[in-house]
This record gives C-alpha cells, sequence and structure tokens, in this order.
C-alpha cells in the first residue's frame, strides 16, 4: 500500500511570507468591516459600552455610529482610523486585528507567553547547536593528539 501525501494538513513549521502585491488584490474594506464587526460580536458587551470605553480610553468621544460604521461592510468609506485599532483591541480584550494585519505581511502575532515561549525554544535551539559544535571540534582535537 502506497502513502498518499496529505496536502489538507498545513506544515505547522512552515515560514509565513506575505502574498504578492497584485494589482487592485489588496482592498481589504470588506475583510476589515467584517472583522471589526466579530471582534464586536465577541466581545461580551454592547456597542454603547465599546462606545464609552474607547472614549474613556482615548479621552475624545467615540459613538455607537461610529463603530455600527467601522463594522458595517456597506459603508466602505468608514474603515476603523489605524490609530484606533489598539484602542476597540484593548476595550474589547482581543488581538484579533492585529493578528490579522501581521497575517497579511507575513507573519504571526504573538502575545504573552507565547513571546516567552518563543524566546525561549530560540535559546533551546542556539544551546543544541553549540553542543553540537563543541562535540565536533572534541573529536577533532582528539583525533588530531
Amino acid at each position: 500500500m502506497t502513502r498518499r501525501r496529505d496536502d489538507a494538513t498545513l506544515d505547522l513549521f512552515q515560514i509565513p511570507a506575505a502574498p504578492a502585491p497584485a494589482p487592485a488584490s489588496m482592498d481589504y474594506n470588506r475583510e476589515v468591516a467584517h472583522l471589526v464587526a466579530k471582534v464586536l460580536k465577541e466581545a461580551g458587551c454592547d456597542r454603547y459600552e465599546i462606545a464609552a470605553r474607547m472614549s474613556r480610553l482615548t479621552g475624545k468621544e467615540v459613538s455607537k455610529f461610529m463603530i455600527d460604521a467601522w463594522a458595517a461592510e456597506s459603508r466602505d468609506h468608514h474603515n476603523i482610523p489605524f490609530y484606533l485599532v489598539p484602542v476597540l483591541e484593548a476595550a474589547c480584550e482581543t488581538h484579533a486585528l492585529s493578528a490579522w494585519l501581521a497575517e497579511k505581511r507575513g507573519g504571526r502575532l504573538m502575545v504573552g507567553k507565547e513571546v516567552l515561549a518563543a524566546e525561549l525554544g530560540k535559546l533551546e535551539r542556539i544551546k543544541d547547536e553549540a553542543a553540537q559544535k563543541i562535540r565536533e571540534l572534541k573529536k577533532l582535537m582528539g583525533e588530531l593528539e
């Protein structure tokens, strides 16, 4: 029995890459509005509360009407301003928009313990590589004697 290659499962160690920019391929208005709507829906509170939180965090008025416009795919000229993305994420306790942006640019967002785990993994890899080089040098030194 021959084994078939599994094309459906993603490679966990695949290096992410940004998509090649093609003309008219990067109009993200609807996608951003859809993501904002999803974040608002999953926030666990109503849009009035989110608007109030954002207003408190910025010191400027953010209305429910503004939030509704950002979340409406039909309002393609009213996406959330970039400078308010971290405010919305803080108000909704999420990193969804930042993760989306990192993915669009060929990266991955890591937050909190994920960052520490990645750094630990990097240091473990460096340690293993150094141990391998030490063994090779000791082996060479043993052969030279």
